[in-house]
């Protein structure tokens, strides 16, 4: 049974982090840590050298979603792969998740109070992994020659409306 995953407004703002990953067992908060959903961390034409390039940058402080870099990724990929060709861009995922989303699953239903503890032993288990972004902070680049600008701004004007967060587009 798969579970659905929640919203990313429960896991977006900031809070502290309580998450411990240790080489010693004993030591360790969190007993088990999930691979990130990110399969690339470069798309496009890593080899080629470009002059211009486009940042998505945050405008405040939050935490992503490895999920959501992920789907931005992809889009951004698509749309530049059939508008420029996959020669002429360079994406860079900048972020990584680090942080560890718990979660603690209740029993819900007739006869749940005799499956729950309530919230004894109410730490949670690892259900996702997150970026932690501060105000400012790059989340991609996007690298290409300056007659493909314009395919580039749009395409990463795309990404931040999957990212779910406040961003600044800028050339550089």
């Amino acid at each position: 049974m798969t579970s659905k995953l929640r919203p990313g407004r429960a896991y977006k703002y900031l809070e502290m982090p309580y998450t411990r990953k240790s080489k010693y067992k004993s030591k360790s908060y969190v007993k088990m840590a999930q691979k990130p959903k990110i399969t690339q961390y470069h798309s496009g034409n890593p080899s080629r050298q470009f002059s211009k390039k486009v940042l998505v940058l945050s405008k405040n402080s939050y935490q992503l979603r490895d999920n959501a870099i992920e789907a931005a990724r992809i889009l951004a990929n698509k749309y530049l792969t059939d508008t420029i060709t996959d020669k002429n861009f360079h994406i860079v995922v900048v972020t990584y998740p680090h942080h560890i989303l718990r979660e603690h699953k209740l029993a819900t239903g007739a006869g749940a109070d005799r499956f729950s503890s309530g919230m004894q032993k109410s730490f949670g288990k690892p259900v996702g992994l997150a970026a932690r972004i501060s105000a400012g902070q790059r989340i991609f680049e996007i690298h290409s020659e300056p007659e493909h600008i314009g395919h580039v701004k749009i395409a990463a004007h795309k990404m931040s409306k999957k990212l779910g967060i406040p961003t600044a587009v800028v050339e550089a």
